[in-house]
C-alpha cells in the first residue's frame, strides 16, 4: 500500500518508537483471546445465512463457513477475503445449489478486494461510493450485521490460559502490540475488559492496514529482523511475518494452552537469545501446518 493509500489511523504505527530491543506483535482472536470460535459460530455464520438469504441450505452453509474460517488453511483470513472464499466454495457444492438458494456471484466483491482500498468496513464503504452495486450493498449490510452481533454476543471472552503470564514475561525486554484484522473498537473493548491493554504499546486493527503492514510500519527498520516476531494462530499470520522477513510463533488451534506455555518457557528465551530462527522455528511451523487442511473435508469423503 502506498503512503497515499495508507489509512490515516495507521499513523500511530508509523510514529511508534521502540523502547526496548525486541518487538512482538500479538494477534487477538483465536490467538490471545478465546473469541474466535464464538464469533464465527454465533455471529459470522448466522449473518451469512440471514443477510444472503441462505436459510434453505443453512446446515451446509454453516459447515462451509466454519471450514473456511476455523478449520482450514484459510483460518483467520480478513472477513472480506473469507466472504469471497465462502461464495466460491458454496457455488462448487451441488448439494447447496439443489436447495434452490442463490449464491452471490462475488464479482463485485472481488473488484473491491483487487481495488487497493483497505479491506475494512471503511474501505468497502469508500469503494461502494465509487462503484455502487447491489452485491456490495448486501456485503456491507452483512458486515454491519456481524458487528452488531459481536457487540451483542461477545462479552467476557477470556484470554487463553497462559496468555497473561506470557505477556507479562515479555515486558522487561519486549515492546508488545496487538496485530489484528478485527475492528479496533472490538479489540479495545476486549483487551481492556481483561486488563491486558495496559501492556500494549498500540492496538492495531483492520482500520490500520493488514497484519503485514502493521509489522512493517511499527517495527521494520526500527529493530533487527531477528528481534521482531509475530504470534498468531492463522496461516495468514505466518504469511504476514514471513513476507516481512520476521519471525513467527504459531499458536496451535485446539492446543492454545500448551502453545502459550511453550512460548513462555522455551520459545521466548530462544527469541531473546537469538537462537529462534532456523530449525527450531521450522519445526514449530511444520507441526502447526499439519493441523490445517487445504482441501474441504466434503471433497475428501
Amino acid at each position: 500500500m502506498t503512503d497515499a493509500k495508507r489509512p490515516e489511523q495507521a499513523q500511530a504505527l508509523v510514529d511508534f518508537g521502540p523502547e526496548k530491543r525486541f518487538f512482538v506483535g500479538i494477534d487477538s482472536d483465536g490467538c490471545a483471546m478465546d473469541a474466535m470460535n464464538i464469533k464465527h459460530q454465533e455471529c459470522f455464520t448466522p449473518a451469512y445465512i440471514k443477510y444472503f438469504d441462505l436459510q434453505a441450505a443453512s446446515t451446509l452453509v454453516r459447515e462451509t463457513a466454519l471450514f473456511v474460517n476455523l478449520y482450514s488453511t484459510t483460518r483467520g483470513q480478513n472477513r472480506w477475503v473469507a466472504l469471497a472464499r465462502l461464495f466460491e466454495l458454496l457455488k462448487q457444492r451441488p448439494e447447496v445449489l439443489e436447495r434452490g438458494v442463490t449464491i452471490p456471484e462475488g464479482k463485485e466483491l472481488q473488484k473491491f478486494l483487487d481495488s487497493g482500498y483497505p479491506r475494512s468496513d471503511k474501505g468497502i464503504a469508500a469503494f461502494a461510493e465509487e462503484h455502487p452495486s447491489d452485491e456490495i450493498r448486501q456485503c456491507i449490510e452483512w458486515g454491519k450485521g456481524v458487528n452488531e452481533l459481536i457487540a451483542w454476543m461477545v462479552h467476557g471472552a477470556a484470554p487463553f490460559p497462559g496468555v497473561r503470564e506470557a505477556i507479562e514475561a515479555m515486558q522487561a525486554e519486549v515492546d508488545t502490540i496487538v496485530v489484528s484484522a478485527t475492528p479496533v473498537e472490538a479489540l479495545e473493548r476486549e483487551w481492556n475488559e481483561h486488563d491486558l491493554a495496559k501492556y500494549m504499546k498500540v492496538i492495531a486493527g483492520q482500520e490500520m492496514g493488514s497484519k503485514a503492514e502493521h509489522v512493517r510500519w511499527a517495527a521494520k527498520d526500527k529493530y533487527d529482523l531477528d528481534h521482531i516476531m509475530l504470534i498468531g494462530d492463522a496461516p495468514g499470520d505466518r504469511d504476514a511475518a514471513f513476507s516481512e522477513g520476521v519471525l513467527f510463533y504459531p499458536i496451535k488451534p485446539g492446543l492454545e494452552r500448551e502453545s502459550w506455555a511453550k512460548f513462555k518457557d522455551e520459545a521466548l528465551p530462544r527469541f531473546l537469545a537469538g537462537t529462534y530462527r532456523g530449525a527450531y522455528q521450522d519445526q514449530l511451523v511444520a507441526e502447526y501446518e499439519a493441523l490445517l487442511p487445504e482441501k474441504p473435508t466434503w471433497q475428501t469423503v
